[in-house]
């Protein structure tokens, strides 16, 4: 016999929860309280519920959920090749979508955690991909008079997805502390890079199948609308700082007091200025990179000039199963990195980033050395450079997890979410295809200039890789004191408030 927190009997629940004597009556010790009622169809269903809503289901759904985020957002790169023959659009104009989803993404961010700090989150996050869903699903229809339109609907995809980024890394963080967090975020994180190679798969697969592109955009939707219900109904929403002790704690009532102590923790403000330089390199990566590979092939005389009605998929569909691979790599590498290098050094965490970083330069620097004579050996720069790229993801987040408190750390993924992308993605995509068409009107018009031109303009990455490197290297300065600070207020915080007592 069982009962529910109502004080109603669920029967059925264990063989062991009854014992009857041998005259076929219950033990008198074991006789349901008269005060007991039998359990209502829907309070068995939502015991059963509760029963389902695991820390480790919760980090799985919310994971799923981060794969079709990233997927959804890197669908429309698998199949930019098309999009850009079907709207007749220059580089730059193809990189206008992704700097509207971007610049509209960062600008939702902070309002989004700001609500995070203070409102119920599943609630948001489920409402936050359902709508991103129905508009992707919307934007498949949109006829190729009206790409302003299609441009509209990725920076209204944009908005729905920053709800998602902003608040559901906290979720974990409350289900979980210290080495048990580390590694949920790991896996939450390995859906940037798993998600953005499924996207390229998913693409390119999708429109080879129906031999049209728009049908790409028609698989993710169903997906997300699932994971929507899937967050309302087994997703628990913990209370603020559970994991930490600080249940009951609320976030500071004043979003400028909380945006003030974040802009004086300097390994938050450096760190999230590195992970800007990160995003800048994949947004134009993320959008560029097949064009630059099919280009070198045309210059190799190995394929044809895009004419036909559906463009060839290969090169997407290689740099998408190398950025899943790369990604998981790179997740799993850097977390093992940076546990073995705590035992010699706490500073370990942003020092990995930046050799990671610098490291990554190095090899992404040579794809546009290798690409005109061998692709092959481009895609092997890429796998390198890409997998010391992912390395730092999970460990920027960690590093968040260590100098921010609980109770603000809604709003710093949110801020730390609008520096990487104001700094990073919401520019390099346009910019890069600003540079490529300002060098390709330089001289006439060729398949050879188009590459090189391109080619140049993505040559601006690993500079500014090497720059985050930099400030990574800045990060490690004032991680100790940061870290200290923080764990210094959660004491204090866990603490229980003087009672007020009237004379």
């Amino acid at each position: 016999m069982c009962v529910e927190s109502d004080g109603c009997e669920i029967e059925g629940c264990s063989s062991s929860d009854e014992v009857r004597t041998l005259s076929g009556s219950m033990s008198p010790g074991l006789m349901p309280s008269p005060d007991l009622h039998p359990c209502k169809p829907g309070q068995k269903f939502r015991a059963a519920l509760l029963r389902c809503r695991s820390p480790a289901a919760a980090a799985g759904i919310l994971s799923f959920g981060n794969v079709l985020n990233y997927m959804d957002r890197y669908t429309v790169a698998g199949v930019l090749l098309d999009i850009q023959r079907h709207y007749d659009v220059t580089d730059s104009n193809l990189g206008l979508l992704q700097t509207v989803f971007i610049c509209s993404f960062m600008v939702a961010a902070p309002i989004f955690g700001y609500l995070g700090d203070r409102f119920n989150r599943k609630v948001i996050l489920s409402c936050g991909i359902f709508f991103w869903s129905i508009v992707t699903l919307s934007s498949s229809f949109i006829s190729k008079e009206y790409y302003w339109l299609f441009v509209l609907s990725r920076g209204l995809v944009g908005i729905g997805e920053s709800s998602y980024t902003s608040i559901s890394p906290t979720i974990i963080g409350d289900l979980y502390t210290n080495n048990s967090r580390t590694m949920m975020l790991s896996i939450f994180y390995l859906a940037i890079p798993l998600g953005s190679g499924l996207g390229y798969i998913l693409g390119s697969g999708a429109k080879e199948a129906a031999e049209d592109w728009h049908c790409a955009l028609r698989v993710s939707p169903f997906l997300g609308i699932t994971v929507s219900a899937l967050i309302l109904l087994f997703v628990p929403e913990p209370k603020r700082g559970s994991a930490d002790q600080m249940e009951g704690r609320k976030a500071s009532p004043s979003w400028i007091s909380d945006m003030k102590a974040l802009a004086k923790n300097r390994s938050y403000v450096f760190s999230s200025v590195a992970s800007a330089t990160v995003t800048f390199a994949v947004g134009a990566f993320g959008m560029y990179i097949p064009i630059y590979l099919f280009r070198a092939q045309v210059v190799q005389k190995e394929v044809e000039a895009c004419t036909s009605k559906v463009c060839s998929s290969k090169d997407s569909l290689i740099f998408g199963a190398i950025t899943c691979v790369t990604g998981l790599l790179g997740v799993v590498i850097g977390a093992a990195t940076t546990r073995f290098c705590r035992r010699k050094t706490e500073r370990a965490d942003p020092l990995v980033c930046a050799v990671s970083m610098l490291g990554s330069a190095i090899f992404i620097c040579l794809i546009f050395v290798v690409a005109k004579n061998s692709i092959t050996g481009a895609y092997v720069c890429i796998f390198i450079g890409e997998t010391l790229l992912f390395m730092n993801w999970v460990i920027t987040a960690d590093i968040l997890m260590f100098v921010v408190i609980p109770t603000r750390r809604a709003t710093a993924i949110a801020f730390q979410t609008f520096i990487s992308h104001v700094l990073g993605d919401a520019i390099s995509p346009y910019l890069i295809g600003l540079i490529s068409d300002e060098l390709q009107q330089s001289y006439a018009s060729s398949e050879l200039w188009k590459f090189l031109s391109l080619g140049y303009a993505l040559m601006l990455c690993p500079f500014i890789i090497v720059l985050g490197g930099m400030f990574f290297l800045a990060t490690a300065l004032f991680f100790l004191d940061d870290k200290e600070k923080a764990e210094q207020l959660k004491k204090l915080m866990q603490q229980p408030p003087p009672s007020s007592v009237k004379v």
